[in-house]
């Protein structure tokens, strides 16, 4: 299919001869409108766009990326039809700044600086760590927060592992990040961090273990707490065969915990969000890469129990509901015009979500090339 202008859709634009994904399923044949960056509803003096018999669904949203220091991440992200993206750990806020309010490429919210402590993985793992973001106790925990939110920070990540803050400090950062009514995020990828995660009662649980598998009395207190699971199985996919190379003489980890422990969250009602931790490291890292890693992401989480309707909904509605980005994640009048066109059916075969024709950012057609 060809795409339009930037020109044109300056105007409207009518995508017509299109099943509309509606959160349930696929409607007939309709057309959806493009009213400068909204869905609209008028379609006279429209440009027109066949949409082949394909299917329309609301741009997808990872809800785990790393903006890191390369070029090219929006355009990696919109070309796979990544309209908005939660960034959960970039510094300087200059550095997410740049990535912000990019027109015709995938929108950014962003946790800007983590926390951990002094001398954990994470702050001798990555390099040039903030020291904005090394805790010494509780009491520093309101004082980081309203740094965060001052910087522009949209919600708090904490960095949860077997070296990190205490229960006591992590407690203090989700406390203060509820005080000041931002969602906070805890990164656990091990079986006892992510249990002090629980218990913390942060609104995200990041990662999965890879260590073990949760247990059902730990999935069915996530989900009594209404607590909300981004898995990142993709990266779990990628770390267990890269951490077992660098450390042979430690237990194996294994992505099987990982996706047993995803059965586990479904099993027990828990609600589940796509998310993949892409980031721009060097390959072998246990790097994912921006953009395609989110389709597989989908297909990982269809392997551990969820249907692709459900798939797809953990990657728009769901996301944009528990973010509070009140203003995208379904196609309706109004509502931001994030819009991917695919071919094929992604509710009946979620592998068909790879099948791109079209991505529109906010009404601008996303150069693909």
């Amino acid at each position: 299919m060809s795409s339009a202008s930037k020109e044109q859709i300056s105007g409207r634009l009518a995508i017509t001869n299109v099943r509309v994904f509606d959160g349930q399923g696929l409607s007939e044949l309709t057309t959806v409108v493009i009213d400068g960056a909204k869905i609209g509803t008028d379609q006279s003096g429209a440009h027109t766009v066949n949409g082949a018999g394909g299917t329309l669904l609301p741009g997808l949203i990872d809800a785990h990326i790393h903006l890191g220091t390369g070029t090219g991440v929006l355009e990696a992200l919109s070309a796979a039809g990544i309209t908005t993206a939660l960034d959960m750990a970039a510094w300087p806020p200059s550095l997410v700044n740049q990535h912000r309010h990019c027109s015709g490429v995938t929108d950014i919210r962003s946790a800007g600086t983590p926390a951990t402590v002094p001398g954990s993985v994470h702050s001798r793992m990555l390099p040039n760590f903030p020291a904005a973001g090394l805790l010494g106790g509780p009491d520093e925990a309101e004082a980081f927060v309203t740094d965060r939110i001052a910087e522009g920070s949209d919600f708090i990540k904490v960095i949860a592992d077997l070296t990190g803050p205490d229960q006591k400090l992590l407690d203090a950062i989700v406390d203060a990040a509820q005080r000041h009514q931002r969602l906070s995020v805890v990164h656990a990828a091990r079986l006892e961090p992510y249990q002090m995660a629980v218990r913390s009662r942060a609104e995200v649980i990041t990662h999965v273990p890879i260590d073990a598998p949760i247990s059902d009395e730990t999935a069915a207190a996530i989900a009594a707490q209404q607590q909300v699971a981004v898995p990142t199985l993709v990266m779990m996919e990628a770390m267990a065969p890269w951490l077992n190379a660098i450390n042979p003489t430690q237990p194996p980890l294994d992505y099987g915990h990982a996706h047993r422990s995803v059965c586990a969250l479904l099993a027990a009602g828990v609600t589940v969000l796509a998310g993949t931790d892409a980031n721009d490291g060097p390959v072998g890292v246990a790097h994912v890469v921006h953009g395609d890693s989110l389709h597989r992401e989908l297909e990982l989480l269809v392997d551990a129990g969820l249907t692709p309707t459900e798939a797809l909904l953990a990657a728009t509605s769901r996301t944009a509901e528990v973010f509070q980005l009140t203003d995208r994640g379904t196609i309706s009048p109004g509502l931001r015009a994030d819009l991917l066109l695919v071919a094929g059916d992604p509710t009946s075969d979620i592998t068909a979500i790879r099948q791109i024709q079209q991505v529109w950012c906010a009404g601008i057609p996303v150069d693909r090339s």
